[in-house]
């Protein structure tokens, strides 16, 4: 019997978040990128455990991997996008709060993703027309609310969009507070959490996320189980559009778009 694309994606976002979970507390040793980023030997070590589960299930398929780049010689549509550990300097501190992500690009979009967390054992995942989460062989599927009124912000450099939103001026606004309880987790698990319920919803400026290793899979477990998701102007992602919300609801959506176009500068 052939393996499908979703369990494809979730067997190998569960080889990457072992990997995670094995290693967490061991020395580390730290390959510095541009800036302050940096990856760590498990991040390596998490990618190559994915990489061996792609090349064995799917050898023709392209792979994007956010350590080891593009690989493979295949031409036929489907690239997989794989981020090993989202939140290494949370991981680096000895930090919990990190996710392993997987997602299949199509030409129609995002096919399948999962995004594990190595701590708690769950794995979000889609098929593309639903979302679930996965604990102990059960899956349940994920059920978004805005009743936490959680709303988690990205505070990561760089801010390319800060001439018209900035997400710390965010956590200065009287508004959002009185709305909402900002949160700050630092990784992209976040983005899952709303999908789940766990979070009202998910702020960030980065740009060109729906083919980001580190935004793909929440992206699409938020879309599969019926999440508003936009970018900061409220344009959908495709039009490639800055940045991201991502709401339970409507109502979260509006009141969110509404405190983000507060930053943007009246005319001149």
């Amino acid at each position: 019997m052939s393996i499908t694309d979703q369990a494809v994606a979730i067997a190998a976002a569960e080889a990457g978040a072992a990997v995670v979970r094995a290693r967490f507390g061991s020395p580390l040793t730290r390959f510095m990128k541009i800036g302050n980023d940096f990856a760590t030997t498990v991040d390596i070590k998490a990618e190559e455990a994915i990489l061996g589960v792609l090349r064995g299930a799917r050898p023709d398929d392209l792979v994007v991997g956010e350590e080891s780049g593009r690989t493979g010689t295949g031409d036929n549509g489907r690239t997989w996008l794989v981020d090993p550990l989202c939140g290494t300097v949370n991981y680096a501190a000895r930090t919990t709060l990190v996710s392993v992500n997987v997602a299949l690009l199509t030409g129609t979009g995002c096919a399948v993703a999962a995004s594990a967390d190595p701590f708690s054992g769950e794995v979000f995942w889609t098929d593309g027309g639903a979302a679930y989460v996965r604990l102990a062989g059960t899956d349940e599927r994920l059920v978004p609310s805005a009743e936490s009124r959680l709303v988690d912000v990205n505070l990561d450099p760089p801010f390319p969009s800060r001439d018209v939103f900035l997400a710390a001026r965010m956590l200065a606004d009287e508004d959002f507070i009185e709305q909402f309880h900002p949160r700050v987790v630092s990784t992209s698990l976040a983005v899952a959490w709303v999908a789940a319920g766990r979070r009202a919803a998910y702020l960030t400026d980065r740009h060109d996320l729906s083919r980001s290793v580190h935004f793909a899979a929440g992206i699409a477990l938020c879309q599969a189980a019926g999440c508003v998701v936009t970018g900061l102007d409220g344009e959908p992602l495709h039009t490639g559009g800055n940045g991201l919300v991502v709401a339970a609801d409507e109502r979260t959506h509006a009141a969110l778009l509404t405190l983000v176009r507060r930053q943007r500068p009246g005319p001149a």
